[in-house]
Order: C-alpha cells, then sequence, then structure tokens
C-alpha cells in the first residue's frame, strides 16, 4: 500500500492532475494537498483541465466540514476561521483541487470576520455563480478548475480593484513561500 501512496504521488508531481487519481481516500487527499509547494504553485499555467468528480466521490476526498462548505455552498464562523487574522507570504489553493486561488499579496484585512483579497492569482483561476440564496443577491466565487464553492466577491473592497474576495477559510489551504524563492 505504501509503495502504491507513494507511485501515486510520483505520477502526480511528474505532471498528471488529481482528478485522474480514481479511488483515493481522505488520506491521500491530504497528502496530495501537502505536496504541493509554493513553485509549483506560482507556475504560469495554462492547464484548464476542470476537474468533474461525483458527489460521492467528494464526500469521500473531503472532510464533513470541508465537504460542507466547498460542494454544498455552506459558510463557516466569521472570526473564529483560520485564515482570517493570517498573513503569511504565500499562496492559498482550492482545498479540493489543489488550484492556485489567491496570493497572499492580495490579502488584506477587510473587518469583515473572513479572509479577504482584493483579486485572484490570475485570471481565469475563480468563477462566478449568480446567488440569491438568503433573500439576497450576491455573486458566489466558485474554484474554475473544480467548480467548489470558496465563497463570495462584493464591490466594497480597496483598491487597484474595489472588489473584496470573501474566502472560506476551509475552502482553501495555505502553501507557505519557498525559504529560497
Amino acid at each position: 500500500m505504501k509503495i502504491l501512496l507513494l507511485l501515486i504521488v510520483t505520477i502526480s508531481m511528474i505532471g498528471l492532475t488529481f482528478n485522474q487519481h480514481s479511488g483515493t481516500t481522505q488520506e491521500d487527499h491530504q497528502h496530495f494537498l501537502e505536496q504541493i509547494t509554493y513553485s509549483e504553485a506560482m507556475k504560469d499555467t495554462d492547464d484548464d483541465k476542470k476537474i468533474v468528480k461525483s458527489e460521492e466521490e467528494w464526500r469521500n476526498l473531503l472532510s464533513r466540514s470541508e465537504y460542507r462548505i466547498l460542494r454544498s455552498r455552506g459558510t463557516e464562523m466569521p472570526y473564529v476561521n483560520e485564515y482570517d487574522g493570517f498573513y503569511e507570504e504565500g499562496i492559498y489553493v482550492c482545498r479540493a483541487c489543489g488550484n492556485p486561488l489567491f496570493h497572499s499579496d492580495s490579502k488584506y484585512n477587510s473587518r469583515s470576520g473572513w479572509p479577504s483579497f482584493y483579486e485572484p492569482i490570475r485570471e481565469g483561476a475563480v468563477g462566478e455563480e449568480e446567488d440569491n440564496s438568503f433573500f439576497m443577491k450576491r455573486t458566489e466565487t466558485v474554484c474554475a478548475r473544480c467548480n467548489s464553492h470558496i465563497g463570495h466577491v462584493f464591490d466594497d473592497g480597496p483598491e487597484p480593484t474595489g472588489l473584496r474576495y470573501c474566502m472560506n477559510s476551509q475552502a482553501m489551504k495555505f502553501i507557505p513561500k519557498d525559504e529560497n524563492e
């Protein structure tokens, strides 16, 4: 089993995308996320392959709280989430598929209780969908690669964009900047 896991990780490191791994467990998924480096996430790639999984596959990969946020369009509590007051240098990737979403350079304290950014890491990293839940009209943000819910975007952010990407910590994984970068 250990040899098989090592083989899966090795293959993924040479360029195969995560959606080609069928039957992956939560443990394998966490290991996959831990293997993403800052340098890999910063590569300007045109890898726009969509990741499509059944909801059963997502349930097997994600923890209960991750699934509630990412796949059931949930929202975590403000002020008591992992990345609200967190300001280290690095990249935030989608916790479902590893897609780079935001760089710490665009993170700011919006005082909303959720981690906020004024722009995605690159054009096309984040998608938008209309959200009319809770008797409000909002713009939901999703990972462009796997269509997982990551938060909402509002037009009350700082310059230079005037946008506030208000994200759920449970939807992202922080990858610190490599010391040798």
